[in-house]
C-alpha cells in the first residue's frame, strides 16, 4: 500500500518524522523506498543516506500525473516497503488550469477544454489521491492542547477523497501535554500512530537555501542513529508496518525505456560534490538507459576533469559556499573553459550555471574567479527567485527546438550581471501568464546554462539530443 506522511503546514517536523521512520525500518533490516513530492533535492539526499536507496521526486509539474503513478508503481515494487514524504501543508499546491494560454496542458492533465481553478494540484493531497495511498497527518503540538481536535477534524474532513490514517503529535512536552492532546482527540477516533517528545539533541542545520546537503554533515550518521532509537519507541508499529507494506499495483501501466538509436556508448563527466549534488536520479537513469556512461568527478578535489568523456553535466548546488575552493582549482577551470571552447557539448543548470560565468561575487560581496565561459557575473544576494516556470525555447539549442515548452523550476538567491543577448527560454509563472523574462545561454551553441531546472521523466527526447550531439562531435574533437 505505502503511507504518505503530510503535514498540517510547513515547518512541523515533516522530514524528521520521515527520517526516523526510515532510519527505525533500516535498523530492522527492511528494504524501503522513500519518494518526496515535489522539486526538492536535499530533502531526498537525507533519504537515500538512511535507505541506500536513491529517492525518487513526484512532481506532475515537471512531468505528469501519469508520470508520477509510472514512477511510483515502478520503483515501490523493488521494496517491501514504500513511503511518501510530502511537501508544506497537506491542501497546499498551485493555482492551476487559471491562465489564458493553458487549455493544451489542462487537457493533457485530465481537465478537459474548460479551463478550472484548482488550488491543491501538485499538493500532498493531490499526490495521495493520484496513488490512492493513505496519509498520515503530522501535527506540530508545541504551542496547542485542546486546539489539536479542530485542526485534526477539519483536515479529516477537508477533502473526502483523502484517507487520513492517523496522526502524529510532534514535538510533545511532557506527560500532562500528552494527556490533554489524547483527551481532545479521542471523540475522532483518529488513531494515534506516534507521539515524538520535543528533541533539543536532534537538529538538522540549514542555510540559505534549506537544509545543509549530507555530504557537509560529518556527524550525519550518529544523528540517523538517534532518529532510530527515536524510531523504535515513538511509534505504534503494529499499526504502521501493514500501511508501509508495498502491495503489487496492476493497473498503473509500467515505465517505458527508451533506447538510443544506434546505440552508442557515451562518457558523460558529471560533477558531484559538495559543491554540485542538485541530480534528479531519474535523469541520471535516463542517461544511462539511453547508453551513456556516467563518470562522476568533482571539480573541488580533481586535477582536471575526467578523461575520454564525450560531454559534461553540472547540476545546481551550492558554488557560491565553496567558491574559494573552486576558485583555487585553476587547472580544473581551465580544463573547463578549453574543452568547451573546443566544442564540449555541456549542460549547466543552477549552481553549474554559476560555475560557467567569469566569477561568483559571494554574500560578503567578495570575488572568486570561475571556468570563465559566460560573459557575466553570479551575484549573491538576498532576494529569493523560486517557483516553477513555464519555459518556451527562444532558439534551437543542445536539449531543446526552438518553440518547445518544457516546464521547470527555480530556486535561487543569485543574479547575473548580464542577460545573454540570445536567451534559451521565455519564461512565465506556471500558474498565471506573468511574464518572467529571458534567460538562459546557450552560446556557446554546445552549451545548456540555466537557472532552470528540468526533469525529463516525461521528456526523454531532452537526453537523447543531448547524447546525439555527444555523439556528432566526439569524434572530431580533442579535449585535452
Amino acid at each position: 500500500m505505502a503511507l504518505v506522511i503530510a503535514g498540517e503546514r510547513s515547518g512541523v517536523g515533516k522530514t524528521t518524522v520521515t527520517l526516523t521512520l526510515l532510519a527505525s525500518l533500516r535498523r530492522r533490516d527492511r528494504l524501503v523506498q522513500s519518494f518526496k513530492i515535489g522539486p526538492d533535492y536535499i530533502d531526498p539526499m537525507f533519504h537515500q543516506h538512511v535507505t541506500g536507496r536513491a529517492c525518487r521526486n513526484l512532481d506532475p509539474v515537471l512531468t505528469s500525473q501519469a508520470y508520477v503513478q509510472q514512477c511510483f508503481t515502478r520503483h515501490s515494487q523493488l521494496s517491501e516497503y514504500a513511503l511518501v514524504e510530502g511537501v508544506m501543508g497537506l491542501f497546499d499546491g498551485i493555482g492551476h488550469g487559471e491562465w489564458g494560454t493553458c487549455t493544451e496542458r489542462c487537457r493533457s492533465m485530465g481537465h478537459g477544454q474548460e479551463k478550472q481553478k484548482s488550488t491543491d494540484f501538485a499538493s500532498t493531497a493531490h499526490i495521495a489521491r493520484l496513488l490512492d495511498l493513505p496519509v498520515v497527518l503530522v501535527i506540530d503540538c508545541s504551542r496547542l492542547s485542546g486546539s489539536v481536535a479542530a485542526i485534526a477534524h477539519g483536515y479529516k474532513s477537508f477533502d473526502p477523497r483523502i484517507k487520513i490514517a492517523g496522526v502524529i503529535l510532534n514535538r510533545v512536552g511532557s506527560d500532562r501535554h500528552l494527556s490533554l492532546l489524547k483527551d481532545s482527540l479521542e471523540p475522532l477516533q483518529l488513531a494515534i500512530l506516534g507521539v515524538l517528545r520535543r528533541q533539543d539533541n536532534i537538529t538538522i542545520p540549514d542555510r540559505h537555501l534549506g537544509l545543509v546537503p549530507t555530504a557537509e554533515l560529518p556527524e550525519l550518521n550518529a544523528l540517523i542513529d538517534r532518529l532510530a532509537d527515536l524510531g523504535d519507541t515513538c511509534f505504534d508499529w503494529q499499526r504502521l508496518l501493514p500501511l508501509l507494506k508495498s502491495e503489487p499495483l496492476p493497473h498503473l501501466p509500467p515505465c517505458g525505456e527508451l533506447k538510443l538509436h544506434p546505440p552508442s556508448s557515451v562518457r558523460i563527466a558529471v560533477a558531484r560534490d559538495r559543491a554540485f549534488n542538485f541530480y534528479y536520479q531519474d535523469n541520471l537513469d535516463l542517461l544511462q538507459q539511453l547508453g551513456a556512461e556516467l563518470v562522476f568527478w568533482s571539480p573541488l578535489e580533481d586535477a582536471g576533469i575526467p578523461k575520454d568523456v564525450q560531454g559534461m553535466y553540472f547540476g545546481g548546488g551550492f558554488p557560491e559556499v565553496f567558491a574559494q575552493q573552486l576558485a583555487e582549482n585553476t587547472s580544473v577551470r581551465d580544463a573547463v573553459k578549453t574543452a568547451i571552447v573546443k566544442g564540449m557539448p555541456t549542460i549547466a543548470e543552477c549552481g553549474g550555471l554559476m560555475y560557467l560565468c567569469e566569477q561568483i561575487i559571494d554574500f560578503e560581496g567578495k570575488s572568486w574567479p570561475m571556468a570563465g565561459v559566460l560573459p557575466t557575473s553570479a551575484v549573491m544576494g538576498g532576494r529569493l527567485t523560486l517557483g516553477y516556470r513555464r519555459a518556451v525555447a527562444l532558439q534551437d539549442n543542445l536539449l531543446v527546438k526552438a518553440g518547445r515548452t518544457v516546464y521547470g523550476h527555480e530556486f535561487h538567491r543569485s543574479d547575473l550581471t548580464l542577460t545573454p543577448t540570445q536567451p534559451l527560454f521565455e519564461t512565465s509563472r506556471y500558474d498565471c501568464d506573468e511574464n518572467m523574462g529571458c534567460e538562459g545561454w546557450g552560446l556557446p551553441a554546445n552549451v545548456h546554462a540555466s537557472y532552470v531546472h528540468l526533469h525529463w521523466g516525461e521528456s526523454g527526447e531532452i537526453p537523447q539530443q543531448f547524447l546525439k550531439e555527444c555523439l556528432k562531435v566526439a569524434s572530431s574533437a580533442t579535449w585535452i
